[in-house]
């Protein structure tokens, strides 16, 4: 399996979209469009936000604990049916949403008894991925890095208004720390093999000599890990360049 990581806006969909068509596999994409929650999420978090302006330090995001277990229930599942196949391509890890649970849990969106108990329900269900899926092949982690110019300019782009800056004061502070939190989680993550593409100096989207350098670069690392031959490599970087 193949998942690929990054913050909000970094391209993750995108290059799920790119790398399963180059690759012949199947892609599985974040539940968001399909996402009741998310919507009343951020919502939730600008009102909390404004009743610890107003001295209510207490107040938290009733929608943060619901959020983060409605997208680790459904990351599960997503996990157990893309492991089926070796390159297979999840557009975000299970281990980020660890990530934004206890993010904002230090923002106080979450309380520590939520956060405590989803931190028991994700390890429970990584304990069990193992049993569930009964395959044992290195999976690779592709980290897309970018700036908060550029994740701002990316939100804007696909016009979700619920992550628009202009719309909720409170969401420059959000993904400020966001950044932060990623970087500290890229500096510890240890589950597997990680390369990491940077989001600012390539543009794998609209430039295909710099799309074609980062399928490159993935397929040399998924030899590596015997996702691939040396020949199915090959093959695929003369098929791009014809």
């Amino acid at each position: 399996m193949i998942t690929l990581a990054g913050i909000i806006g970094s391209g993750k969909s995108t290059m799920t979209e790119i790398l399963s068509k180059e690759l012949g596999s199947k892609a599985f994409f974040e539940p968001v469009e399909d996402n009741p929650v998310l919507p009343l999420f951020y919502k939730g978090n600008e009102i909390a936000a404004k009743k610890r302006a107003a001295g209510d330090q207490n107040a938290t995001n009733p929608y943060t604990y619901l959020l983060q277990t409605f997208f680790v229930n459904r990351r599960f599942r997503m996990i157990k049916e893309a492991k089926k196949e070796a390159n297979n391509v999840l557009d975000r890890s299970i281990y980020e949403d660890a990530l934004f649970m206890k993010m904002n849990t230090d923002m106080g969106n979450a309380t520590a008894v939520e956060y405590a108990t989803y931190q028991e329900l994700l390890q429970n269900m990584l304990d069990e991925l193992q049993y569930a899926t009964g395959v044992d092949s290195q999976d690779l982690m592709i980290f897309i890095k970018v700036s908060y110019d550029t994740m701002l300019k990316r939100i804007r782009k696909r016009g979700r208004d619920y992550e628009q800056i202009e719309s909720d004061p409170t969401l420059p502070e959000y993904y400020q720390n966001l950044l932060q939190y990623y970087d500290r989680w890229l500096k510890w993550y240890d589950k597997s093999p990680i390369m990491v593409i940077d989001g600012d100096q390539y543009d794998f989207v609209a430039n295909p000599d710099d799309r074609n350098k980062i399928l490159d670069d993935i397929e040399n690392q998924l030899v590596k890990l015997d996702h691939l031959t040396a020949a199915e490599a090959a093959k695929l970087k003369a098929q791009r360049r014809k």
